[in-house]
């Protein structure tokens, strides 16, 4: 469990114990009340000639008086109840029963009374209050208790309830959690830009002789996983500054004015601390456009905004405060926080390329024990387009894996099973499946396969199995031989052909079709769409761009959202798509249908192994068979012994362990963007 998880349990922890408190005060002031109001419910009401009369009648059995505070108890004649009641004046009360004490005694020698004086002492009268000054301080000292805490728990190192806005930053890791750039692989570049802000936190007065301004603030744009957080860390720990981290979440609060407040706070506990680095993660959660929201101008969050441009204007030259923000939707940022004098340099993180695919797998295999079959160079030739996060889960899962399994060190098996495991799920064998669906899974999964096969400049094919993994009921894998910075038009006809290839497999040799195409139809027509709409590559509607690409998100914005395009447009959008997707379909029936005879090598090897490798495959198709598996050598080595069993026991074991009643649900086919972890 990592340091923000085990925060996240203090703090719930944190605001059970708070709740629990504050039910017990309750309890403990409600138990309070009922005890005092049962002994005041026991204080008799009868007025003081009342109780003389029980005494003259005879009707008191026994009684106690207490001589210094007056307090009379006493018991009427058949009843067993006590009653209590406080004489006025003890002498009085004394001469007035007196008498009729005596003559009950003497004339009633079958009913004496029962007489107890008590001397008593001057505290009694503080002992009956006692109960409630408890009580009282009780209450008192939960409540202030419960007060500091709030405080501490607000304020870090002040304790005040007050402190409720004061920023809550989480400052800089220890020595053992220090990182550095030595920490951080696949991104020269970037740490080359990050590295002048170290050398200018270690030396500011080079800078300032040469009369340098350094940046005020830094954006790291790029994908989740690639290591934004960590680059904001390691170049903290390389200039061996303070750093003091916050999410743009914590900024923003439902009592208006606290967003500002704690900005100001911020910005005040780093000029203490000057030189420091104040690292925002996630700053488009409170730096987002001014006026997107539903309100306006008084809107809490803009006014937070607002704040946080004032304090970085408030900046003095070089005055040892460095920004660091973090963001994956540069687009949706106020223009006021992108202008010179805010974040004056923006370091996109992108994804790491083959050689920084493999400094990462060594930054994250130095404490794990790798077997001598594992090539990091290959496993990353064969994750393009995972992150820095990817990667590290990746090892992680092979760990894991290797441990299940009992082994002493991870095998070059375990990190190809994870990989497959991170992009489409853990495989699902208890799900059974009828002979129906498997046969139709087989033939779905070898459409696609063939289909990526027999199209020149496809990824070659690197698993297909039948076996259920995540949502999808079997699935066909290409893994991207190399890095791609962009895609032609014909590559992305090509990949709508692998994905309609389940489809039209499904129709050629079942006569029928199933609901398992679903996801692969979806990605083909968004391809279809894209080309048409983003990259302008129909030749009908021309190098022309349809519609916002900004992927607006703010519900205030979208009031105000117009078409830029016609519905005539629109129709010839659809028509065009249209005819993509179906010249695609008419290619994908050919090859099929051509390459009728693979398709039944594939899809028999398919339902007899469900899963071949890269290997297998291409053995498949280029000598038409394969080798027997272990168990058919084992049941013709048996046959004779044999012969008096039942067929079905004597027949090669195929397991069908899959999915039951996933085949035709869902179905996902990797292709040169499909091993892209997003």
């Amino acid at each position: 469990m990592d340091n923000n998880s085990k925060k996240t349990d203090n703090s719930k922890t944190s605001k059970v114990r708070t709740i629990v408190l504050y039910a017990l005060m309750l309890a403990i002031f409600i138990g309070g009340l009922a005890f005092i109001g049962s002994k005041q419910n026991k204080q008799d009401e009868k007025k003081y000639y009342q109780v003389v009369q029980c005494f003259e009648q005879g009707k008191v059995s026994e009684y106690s008086l207490n001589l210094s505070n007056g307090k009379l108890v006493y018991k009427l004649t058949g009843d067993k109840k006590t009653y209590e009641y406080t004489v006025p004046n003890v002498s009085m009360f004394v001469d007035d029963i007196h008498d009729d004490v005596i003559k009950y005694n003497i004339n009633n020698p079958d009913k004496p009374i029962k007489a107890d004086y008590q001397k008593g002492s001057d505290n009694t009268v503080w002992i009956s209050i006692l109960p409630t000054v408890a009580l009282i301080a009780l209450v008192g000292g939960a409540y202030f208790f419960l007060i500091k805490r709030m405080g501490s728990a607000m304020g870090n190192d002040h304790r005040s309830a007050m402190n409720f806005s004061r920023a809550k930053v989480r400052k800089g890791a220890d020595q053992k959690d220090k990182k550095t750039f030595a920490d951080v692989a696949g991104a020269d570049e970037e740490k080359e830009e990050l590295s002048e802000i170290v050398r200018f936190l270690k030396d500011p007065q080079k800078f300032n002789d040469l009369g340098a301004r350094i940046p005020k603030g830094v954006l790291l744009v790029g994908p989740p996983g690639t290591g934004k957080t960590l680059l904001a860390k390691a170049v903290a720990g390389e200039a061996d500054a303070p750093f003091l981290s916050i999410s743009g979440s914590n900024f923003v609060e439902l009592y208006v004015g606290v967003g500002a407040s704690r900005v100001r706070d911020l910005f005040e506990q780093a000029k203490k601390q000057s030189p420091a680095i104040i690292f925002i993660d996630e700053i488009d959660a409170v730096g987002r456009h001014r006026g997107a929201g539903m309100g306006g101008g008084h809107d809490e969050r803009e006014q937070t905004l607002n704040q946080l441009l004032v304090e970085m204007d408030g900046f003095g030259v070089n005055e040892g405060i460095i920004v660091i923000a973090a963001t994956n939707r540069p687009d949706i940022l106020d223009p006021a926080l992108l202008r010179p004098g805010r974040f004056d340099r923006q370091v996109t993180v992108s994804y790491p390329d083959l050689k920084g695919r493999e400094e990462i797998l060594k930054v994250h295999a130095r404490n794990k024990p790798l077997a001598p079959d594992v090539k990091l160079k290959t496993v990353a030739k064969t994750t393009a387009g995972f992150t820095g996060a990817d990667l590290e889960n990746l090892l992680n899962e092979a760990a894991l894996l290797a441990a299940r399994y009992d082994l002493k060190a991870i095998t070059m098996e375990q990190i190809e099973e994870a990989a497959i495991k991170v992009v489409m799920g853990p495989e699902k064998k208890s799900h059974k499946m009828t002979d129906k669906e498997k046969r139709l899974t087989a033939f779905h999964e070898g459409g696609h396969a063939i289909a990526t096969y027999f199209l020149e400049g496809q990824d070659p094919v690197h698993q297909v199995s039948i076996i259920p993994r995540g949502r999808a009921g079997g699935y066909t894998m290409s893994l991207p031989s190399e890095d791609k910075s962009y895609q032609s038009k014909n590559e992305m006809l090509d990949s709508i052909i692998v994905l309609l290839g389940g489809r039209v497999a499904e129709a050629l040799v079942l006569g029928d079709i199933s609901t398992g195409a679903s996801n692969d139809i979806k990605r083909a027509t968004d391809v279809a769409r894209s080309m048409v709409t983003r990259y302008g590559m129909s030749d009908k509607l021309g190098p022309i761009t349809f519609g916002d690409d900004n992927d607006e998100v703010f519900l205030g914005m979208q009031y105000s959202h117009v078409r830029n395009y016609s519905e005539e447009i629109a129709a010839e959008i659809d028509k065009e798509v249209n005819r993509i997707i179906t010249e695609q379909y008419d290619k994908t029936e050919k090859i099929i249908s051509e390459h009728m005879a693979e398709l039944e090598l594939v899809a028999n090897a398919l339902l007899e192994r469900e899963k071949l490798e890269e290997d297998e495959f291409k053995t498949l198709l280029e000598t038409g068979s394969l080798p027997p598996l272990e168990n058919e050598e084992e049941s013709e080595s048996e046959a004779a012994p044999a012969q008096e069993k039942p067929e079905s026991e004597a027949a090669p074991e195929i397991s069908s362990e899959a999915n039951e009643g996933a085949a035709p649900a869902e179905d996902s086919t990797s292709s040169d963007s499909d091993n892209t972890a997003e």
